[in-house]
């Protein structure tokens, strides 16, 4: 397989899935021990008919927002090569459909990570403009109220993140598309590239003239398109291939 791309220059994408965060802990959905693959009923929670219809299954949302292992994890190697990938030099746009913020704690610019699906932190009401923060809104949960409504209009409150039914942020959208578009090279890490419009990204990419990496355990639907495929664990592979970046640029540099 050539490695010509990794002395390429120009802009860099990077498209980053659950499997990224698994090495903090956070379970991925679709994989053999995803969240999905060991209990279906969790997919659920994820459909936005489905909770709005259902109280009971809101009561359960909130509690596994309240026991989501994102709390307490913390950024990984593959999180903190790609911002130092930045730090080094590298034009770098993180399009992320996690919602667990490790790339920004990582040491990411907040304005260079597009949280395509949003992210956990945030709460929102469906009907009116009341948001609010997660921890505040679980507080709530905490003192006794298992499913709390708006509390300036009544309606249901969701987390801030875009569940299966939903559109997309346009704007979120929009800035993810450019992206593609403008990179030189573009990373697909750790996701499946089963959901759209996010994995159509790497076809976006690849139709501008970008190389196409995939870094991921299982073969993707965009395997054939791509310049080099990566089967090596996320947190072994991506430090390895920045390092090879970085080092590209010092050849290009002088």
């Amino acid at each position: 397989m050539t490695s010509e791309w990794r002395g390429r220059p120009g802009r860099i994408g990077a498209l980053t899935g659950a499997g990224i965060s698994t090495d903090s802990g956070i379970p991925d959905f679709r994989g053999p021990r995803g969240v999905w693959t060991t209990d279906p009923i969790a997919e659920l929670l994820s459909t936005y008919d489905n909770y709005l219809a259902d109280p009971d299954l809101r009561v359960r949302s909130w509690q596994a927002r309240r026991d989501n292992p994102a709390w307490g994890a913390e950024p990984n190697a593959a999180h903190k090569a790609l911002a130092e990938l930045a730090d080094g030099g590298r034009a770098v746009t993180i399009i992320t459909q996690n919602i667990d913020r490790l790339h920004q704690r990582a040491g990411s610019a907040p304005d260079r990570v597009i949280e395509i699906h949003g992210n956990m932190f945030d709460v929102v009401c469906v009907e009116c403009e009341y948001a609010t923060s997660m921890a505040a809104t679980l507080e709530r949960v905490a003192a006794g109220e298992p499913d709390p409504p708006c509390p300036d209009c009544g309606a249901v409150l969701k987390a801030g993140v875009i569940m299966f039914g939903q559109q997309l942020d346009r704007a979120s959208l929009l800035k993810a598309t450019l992206t593609a578009q403008t990179s030189d090279i573009f990373l697909a890490i750790g996701t499946s590239l089963q959901v759209e419009p996010a994995a159509s990204m790497c076809a976006i990419a690849v139709e501008h003239g970008a190389d196409l990496i995939i870094v991921n355990a299982e073969p993707t639907p965009y395997d054939s398109m791509a310049t080099e495929v990566v089967r090596e664990p996320i947190g072994v592979a991506v430090p390895a291939l920045v390092a090879d970046l970085l080092a590209a640029r010092e050849d290009l540099t002088g």
